[in-house]
Protein backbone atom coordinates (compact mmCIF):
# COMPACT_ATOMS: atom_id res chain seq x y z
CA UNK A 1 0.00 0.00 0.00
CA UNK A 2 1.20 3.51 -0.95
CA UNK A 3 1.39 5.97 1.90
CA UNK A 4 2.20 9.64 1.60
CA UNK A 5 2.98 12.64 3.75
CA UNK A 6 0.01 15.36 3.60
CA UNK A 7 -0.67 18.39 5.48
CA UNK A 8 -4.40 19.94 5.79
CA UNK A 9 -5.19 23.97 6.14
CA UNK A 10 -7.42 26.01 6.30
CA UNK A 11 -8.89 29.80 6.24
CA UNK A 12 -11.99 30.54 7.34
CA UNK A 13 -13.05 26.98 6.91
CA UNK A 14 -12.05 26.90 3.35
CA UNK A 15 -10.10 23.57 3.43
CA UNK A 16 -6.84 22.65 1.63
CA UNK A 17 -4.64 19.32 1.19
CA UNK A 18 -0.91 20.32 0.43
CA UNK A 19 1.49 17.91 -0.30
CA UNK A 20 5.17 18.15 -1.57
CA UNK A 21 5.26 17.23 -5.59
CA UNK A 22 7.80 14.41 -4.96
CA UNK A 23 4.42 12.68 -2.77
CA UNK A 24 2.61 13.52 -5.69
CA UNK A 25 5.21 11.26 -8.19
CA UNK A 26 4.63 8.74 -5.33
CA UNK A 27 0.99 8.01 -6.33
CA UNK A 28 1.01 7.11 -9.52
CA UNK A 29 -1.98 9.12 -10.45
CA UNK A 30 -2.67 12.44 -12.32
CA UNK A 31 -3.22 15.15 -10.22
CA UNK A 32 -6.79 15.70 -11.25
CA UNK A 33 -7.57 11.98 -9.87
CA UNK A 34 -5.40 12.91 -6.83
CA UNK A 35 -7.74 15.42 -5.73
CA UNK A 36 -11.03 13.91 -6.27
CA UNK A 37 -9.60 10.82 -3.90
CA UNK A 38 -7.91 13.16 -1.68
CA UNK A 39 -10.74 15.46 -1.23
CA UNK A 40 -13.23 13.02 -0.57
CA UNK A 41 -15.03 13.71 2.45
CA UNK A 42 -16.19 9.88 2.97
CA UNK A 43 -13.29 8.14 1.11
CA UNK A 44 -10.28 10.16 1.45
CA UNK A 45 -8.97 13.12 3.33
CA UNK A 46 -11.83 15.46 3.02
CA UNK A 47 -11.49 19.15 1.17
CA UNK A 48 -12.31 22.05 -1.00
CA UNK A 49 -9.35 21.92 -2.84
CA UNK A 50 -5.33 20.18 -3.19
CA UNK A 51 -2.44 22.43 -3.77
CA UNK A 52 1.03 21.37 -4.41
CA UNK A 53 4.38 23.67 -4.56
CA UNK A 54 5.86 24.04 -7.78
CA UNK A 55 9.19 23.33 -7.74
CA UNK A 56 10.73 23.74 -11.19
CA UNK A 57 11.89 27.00 -10.42
CA UNK A 58 13.81 27.05 -13.73
CA UNK A 59 10.58 27.36 -15.18
CA UNK A 60 9.21 31.04 -13.96
CA UNK A 61 12.66 31.95 -12.59
CA UNK A 62 12.30 35.28 -14.23
CA UNK A 63 8.78 35.90 -13.25
CA UNK A 64 8.16 34.65 -9.52
CA UNK A 65 9.49 33.17 -6.42
CA UNK A 66 7.41 29.81 -6.78
CA UNK A 67 4.36 29.05 -8.61
CA UNK A 68 1.50 26.39 -7.49
CA UNK A 69 -0.96 23.87 -8.42
CA UNK A 70 -4.40 23.92 -7.58
CA UNK A 71 -7.35 21.66 -8.07
CA UNK A 72 -10.88 21.57 -7.02
CA UNK A 73 -12.45 18.99 -5.15
CA UNK A 74 -13.97 17.83 -8.41
CA UNK A 75 -10.61 17.50 -10.12
CA UNK A 76 -10.99 20.71 -12.21
CA UNK A 77 -8.56 23.07 -12.48
CA UNK A 78 -8.59 26.85 -10.52
CA UNK A 79 -6.75 29.79 -11.61
CA UNK A 80 -6.85 31.53 -8.44
CA UNK A 81 -7.77 30.43 -4.69
CA UNK A 82 -7.57 33.16 -2.00
CA UNK A 83 -8.18 30.93 0.54
CA UNK A 84 -5.70 28.58 -0.79
CA UNK A 85 -3.24 31.70 -0.94
CA UNK A 86 -2.83 32.42 2.42
CA UNK A 87 -2.52 28.22 2.93
CA UNK A 88 0.19 28.43 0.61
CA UNK A 89 2.20 30.79 1.74
CA UNK A 90 2.37 29.46 5.32
CA UNK A 91 3.14 26.16 4.34
CA UNK A 92 6.17 27.53 1.83
CA UNK A 93 7.36 29.57 4.59
CA UNK A 94 7.31 27.53 7.68
CA UNK A 95 8.54 24.25 4.92
CA UNK A 96 10.96 26.79 4.35
CA UNK A 97 10.46 26.05 0.52
CA UNK A 98 11.35 30.01 0.50
CA UNK A 99 13.16 32.08 3.31
CA UNK A 100 11.09 35.46 3.06
CA UNK A 101 7.57 36.30 4.26
CA UNK A 102 6.59 37.97 1.43
CA UNK A 103 6.98 36.71 -1.75
CA UNK A 104 5.19 36.64 -5.82
CA UNK A 105 3.46 33.58 -6.91
CA UNK A 106 2.42 32.76 -10.28
CA UNK A 107 -0.83 31.42 -10.65
CA UNK A 108 -3.58 31.16 -13.67
CA UNK A 109 -4.41 34.46 -12.75
CA UNK A 110 -1.33 36.25 -12.88
CA UNK A 111 1.39 37.01 -10.34
CA UNK A 112 -0.22 37.18 -6.52
CA UNK A 113 2.01 38.62 -4.02
CA UNK A 114 1.34 37.44 -0.21
CA UNK A 115 2.54 38.70 2.63
CA UNK A 116 3.06 36.91 6.60
CA UNK A 117 2.35 39.04 9.02
CA UNK A 118 3.69 39.39 12.49
CA UNK A 119 0.50 38.38 13.73
CA UNK A 120 -0.05 35.37 11.70
CA UNK A 121 -2.21 36.24 9.28
CA UNK A 122 -1.66 36.33 5.94
CA UNK A 123 -1.94 39.37 3.63
CA UNK A 124 -2.18 39.00 -0.23
CA UNK A 125 -2.32 41.43 -3.10
CA UNK A 126 -4.54 40.10 -5.02
CA UNK A 127 -4.21 42.21 -8.10
CA UNK A 128 -6.88 44.25 -9.72
CA UNK A 129 -10.42 43.13 -10.30
CA UNK A 130 -11.22 42.51 -14.05
CA UNK A 131 -14.68 43.88 -15.41
CA UNK A 132 -14.72 43.18 -19.06
CA UNK A 133 -17.22 40.76 -19.80
CA UNK A 134 -14.61 38.80 -22.16
CA UNK A 135 -12.12 38.51 -19.84
CA UNK A 136 -14.04 37.53 -17.15
CA UNK A 137 -15.18 35.55 -19.56
CA UNK A 138 -19.18 36.46 -19.40
CA UNK A 139 -21.79 36.89 -22.25
CA UNK A 140 -24.76 37.87 -21.56
CA UNK A 141 -27.29 40.77 -19.33
CA UNK A 142 -26.79 41.98 -15.87
CA UNK A 143 -30.29 40.03 -15.12
CA UNK A 144 -31.52 36.49 -15.61
CA UNK A 145 -34.23 34.44 -14.57
CA UNK A 146 -33.24 31.12 -12.19
CA UNK A 147 -36.67 28.65 -11.17
CA UNK A 148 -38.77 31.48 -9.50
CA UNK A 149 -36.81 34.66 -9.14
CA UNK A 150 -35.43 37.55 -11.33
CA UNK A 151 -31.50 38.25 -9.86
CA UNK A 152 -29.52 41.30 -11.11
CA UNK A 153 -25.83 40.75 -10.75
CA UNK A 154 -22.63 41.97 -11.50
CA UNK A 155 -20.33 40.24 -13.05
CA UNK A 156 -16.08 39.88 -12.31
CA UNK A 157 -13.47 38.25 -12.64
CA UNK A 158 -10.60 38.24 -10.01
CA UNK A 159 -8.97 35.75 -12.34
CA UNK A 160 -11.68 33.25 -12.13
CA UNK A 161 -15.01 34.46 -12.99
CA UNK A 162 -17.58 35.76 -10.32
CA UNK A 163 -21.18 36.58 -10.22
CA UNK A 164 -22.15 39.31 -7.37
CA UNK A 165 -26.11 39.26 -6.25
CA UNK A 166 -27.15 41.45 -3.93
CA UNK A 167 -30.07 40.47 -1.58
CA UNK A 168 -32.05 40.71 1.81
CA UNK A 169 -32.68 37.25 2.49
CA UNK A 170 -30.81 34.80 3.86
CA UNK A 171 -27.52 33.83 1.71
CA UNK A 172 -26.65 30.68 2.43
CA UNK A 173 -30.27 29.50 1.77
CA UNK A 174 -30.18 31.63 -1.45
CA UNK A 175 -26.72 29.93 -2.45
CA UNK A 176 -28.25 26.36 -1.85
CA UNK A 177 -31.41 26.78 -3.72
CA UNK A 178 -29.44 28.96 -6.67
CA UNK A 179 -26.03 29.08 -6.98
CA UNK A 180 -26.19 25.26 -8.84
CA UNK A 181 -28.39 26.37 -11.50
CA UNK A 182 -25.86 29.77 -11.66
CA UNK A 183 -22.98 28.38 -11.65
CA UNK A 184 -23.55 26.04 -15.38
CA UNK A 185 -25.35 29.32 -16.58
CA UNK A 186 -24.90 29.55 -20.37
CA UNK A 187 -24.16 33.38 -19.67
CA UNK A 188 -20.71 32.03 -17.71
CA UNK A 189 -19.07 30.15 -20.78
CA UNK A 190 -16.57 28.81 -17.99
CA UNK A 191 -18.91 28.52 -15.47
CA UNK A 192 -19.15 30.84 -12.63
CA UNK A 193 -18.83 31.35 -8.85
CA UNK A 194 -21.55 33.04 -7.27
CA UNK A 195 -22.01 35.56 -4.35
CA UNK A 196 -24.91 35.80 -2.44
CA UNK A 197 -24.05 38.96 -0.30
CA UNK A 198 -26.52 40.87 2.31
CA UNK A 199 -24.82 44.34 3.57
CA UNK A 200 -25.04 44.86 7.20
CA UNK A 201 -23.60 48.71 6.92
CA UNK A 202 -21.35 50.53 4.86
CA UNK A 203 -17.91 48.48 5.92
CA UNK A 204 -19.54 45.17 6.94
CA UNK A 205 -21.30 42.40 4.62
CA UNK A 206 -22.40 39.05 5.30
CA UNK A 207 -21.67 36.28 2.52
CA UNK A 208 -22.23 33.20 1.22
CA UNK A 209 -20.41 31.20 -2.04
CA UNK A 210 -21.07 28.85 -4.27
CA UNK A 211 -17.94 28.10 -5.64
CA UNK A 212 -17.52 26.27 -9.36
CA UNK A 213 -16.30 23.25 -8.58
CA UNK A 214 -16.69 22.84 -4.95
CA UNK A 215 -20.23 23.63 -4.46
CA UNK A 216 -20.46 25.55 -0.99
CA UNK A 217 -17.64 26.78 0.58
CA UNK A 218 -17.15 27.58 4.26
CA UNK A 219 -14.98 30.79 2.99
CA UNK A 220 -14.26 32.16 -0.70
CA UNK A 221 -11.20 34.62 -0.57
CA UNK A 222 -11.85 35.49 -4.64
CA UNK A 223 -15.20 35.87 -3.95
CA UNK A 224 -14.57 38.29 -1.16
CA UNK A 225 -12.56 40.45 -3.37
CA UNK A 226 -15.66 40.28 -6.04
CA UNK A 227 -18.08 41.24 -3.52
CA UNK A 228 -16.40 44.26 -2.44
CA UNK A 229 -15.55 45.50 -5.67
CA UNK A 230 -19.25 44.51 -6.83
CA UNK A 231 -20.52 46.73 -3.40
CA UNK A 232 -17.93 49.73 -4.26
CA UNK A 233 -19.16 49.99 -8.07
CA UNK A 234 -23.07 49.99 -6.65
CA UNK A 235 -22.14 52.76 -4.07
CA UNK A 236 -22.75 50.01 -1.11
CA UNK A 237 -19.93 50.32 0.82
CA UNK A 238 -16.70 51.95 1.62
CA UNK A 239 -13.63 50.38 0.24
CA UNK A 240 -12.49 49.16 3.30
CA UNK A 241 -15.09 46.14 4.29
CA UNK A 242 -15.18 43.20 7.28
CA UNK A 243 -16.44 40.04 4.86
CA UNK A 244 -18.43 37.32 7.19
CA UNK A 245 -18.38 34.07 5.54
CA UNK A 246 -19.63 30.77 7.11
CA UNK A 247 -16.18 30.04 8.26
CA UNK A 248 -14.60 33.73 9.73
CA UNK A 249 -14.30 36.85 8.53
CA UNK A 250 -12.19 38.66 6.34
CA UNK A 251 -10.85 42.09 5.22
CA UNK A 252 -10.56 43.27 2.22
CA UNK A 253 -9.49 46.96 0.56
CA UNK A 254 -9.64 48.11 -2.76
CA UNK A 255 -8.83 51.82 -3.22
CA UNK A 256 -10.77 51.83 -6.55
CA UNK A 257 -13.90 53.09 -8.42
CA UNK A 258 -15.99 53.61 -10.84
CA UNK A 259 -14.43 56.06 -12.65
CA UNK A 260 -10.67 54.07 -11.65
CA UNK A 261 -10.95 50.40 -11.60
CA UNK A 262 -7.30 49.85 -11.91
CA UNK A 263 -6.47 49.08 -8.47
CA UNK A 264 -5.12 46.50 -6.27
CA UNK A 265 -6.98 44.78 -3.92
CA UNK A 266 -5.95 43.21 -0.85
CA UNK A 267 -7.51 40.35 1.39
CA UNK A 268 -6.06 39.57 5.31
CA UNK A 269 -6.88 36.94 7.40
CA UNK A 270 -5.97 33.77 8.79
CA UNK A 271 -4.07 30.87 7.34
CA UNK A 272 -4.00 27.42 10.05
CA UNK A 273 -3.02 23.75 10.11
CA UNK A 274 -5.79 21.31 11.04
CA UNK A 275 -3.03 17.98 11.11
CA UNK A 276 0.47 17.09 9.11
CA UNK A 277 -0.30 12.97 8.34
CA UNK A 278 0.97 10.17 6.15
CA UNK A 279 -1.83 8.64 4.21
CA UNK A 280 -2.73 5.38 3.22
CA UNK A 281 -3.51 5.28 -0.53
Amino acid sequence: MKKINITKMQGCGNDFVILDYKEFVKTGLNMSELSQKLCDRNFGIGADGMIIPNLDFESYKNEADISWYFYNSDGSTAQMCGNGMRCFAKYVYDNKILDKKSFTVKTGAGLIKPEILDDGNVKVNMGTPILEDEKIPFKGERYFQILDKEFKFTPISMGNPHCVIFTDENPRKMAEKYGPYIEKHEYFPEKTNTEFVRVKSKNEVDLCVFERGCGITLACGTGACATVTACVLNNLTEQSVKVNLPGGAVFIEWQGSVENPDKNIFMTGPANYSFVAEYML
